[in-house]
């Protein structure tokens, strides 16, 4: 498929996917800086204070790299691509104050997880942006269609953190059927070959959290960097009994928590309260996507582009 306008400032077809307690504006500024959509979870700052003035931060930081980009190249005229995910779910409380945070703010990517993104999307086109929804089964799919998004993220089997039922192959052709837009595929994407065949299943770009959770610029303790980098495809543990909404976990981790998932009662998805903050189940719990085992050591953001690029050029040779 062709180009979209939209993405033509990036340098690989990647959105580094906004994680939970992981993304802060150090990732997403190193991300975009790197050449890949930046991205930032609204509720990893545990007030809204803090997430105003993460919002200045990138604001600052993006007016920085389009300054480098002018120094560097006077006929570069792309902006650099980020988003603020936003959770849509009935029983997230900060939703109203976010979203006017993002009509002030005005970031170019809004996407929407939980939920209904018709909660948002009005808002967002008024300004100029647009919305991608993400979707982990075909009658979401149709239905952010026609609350009028313009993109879908295809949240497949294998994708860190909350995660998807579905195989990437069966689920971006049924979803071409009836959608020409743009479409993200989420699910165990780690390397430049993962890259290429996303968009030879019909992809537009591939979502990776997985491979950037260690990251040097993420939130996260050194200690989660570590296991990352100890952990295989035997060590992830798929439940909803953590947060009641099926999610991929580090089994090393729920063992240094203490927490059995056979013991754990079943629950309904509650997103209330600081979730950033509050003591919920999964603050401790740490999560990764089946392909953690591909994670060899602690890399920067711009190291891990780099060698994701250098596999990219590869695979495509040798189509």
């Amino acid at each position: 498929m062709t180009e979209r306008d939209l993405l033509q400032s990036l340098t690989l077809p990647v959105m580094v996917a906004p994680m939970f307690l992981v993304s802060g504006p150090e990732l997403l500024l190193a991300s975009c800086r790197a050449g890949v959509i930046g991205s930032l979870p609204t509720p990893n700052a545990r007030d809204l204070t803090i997430l105003t003035s993460w919002l200045d931060q990138i604001q600052e930081g993006i007016a920085a790299i389009e300054q480098e980009r002018d120094a560097n190249d006077q006929n570069d005229q792309s902006a650099p691509l980020w988003l603020l995910n936003m959770i849509v779910h009935r029983t997230y409380d900060r939703f109203d104050a976010e979203l006017e945070l993002v009509k002030r703010y005005q970031p170019p990517l809004v996407t929407t997880a939980l939920g209904s993104p018709k909660r948002v999307v009005a808002d967002v086109h008024a300004y100029g942006g647009k919305v991608f929804a993400d979707v982990t089964n075909v009658t979401l799919a149709k239905k952010a269609i026609d609350a009028g998004v313009d993109g879908l993220i295809l949240v497949c089997h294998g994708a860190g953190g909350h995660t998807g039922l579905h195989n990437p192959f069966a689920f971006i052709a049924e979803v071409r059927k009836f959608w020409d837009g743009y479409i993200g595929l989420s699910g165990g994407m780690m390397n430049g070959r993962d890259l290429h065949a996303c968009k030879v299943l019909g992809a537009d770009f591939s979502v990776m959290g997985t491979r950037f959770i260690g990251a040097k610029e993420s939130l996260v303790v050194d200690d989660y960097r570590t296991m990352l980098v100890e952990s295989d495809l035997t060590d992830v543990i798929t439940s909803d009994k953590v947060s009641g909404v099926p999610a991929n976990w580090l089994k090393k981790s729920l063992e240094k928590s203490g927490v059995s998932i056979e013991t754990l009662p079943g629950k309904a998805a509650d997103f209330s309260g600081n979730i950033a903050n509050d003591k919920k189940a999964w603050r401790d719990i740490w999560s990764a996507g089946e392909g953690v085992g591909q994670i060899a050591k602690v890399e920067s953001v711009s190291e891990i582009v780099k060698g994701l690029a250098t596999e990219y050029e590869r695979s495509l040779g040798k189509a």
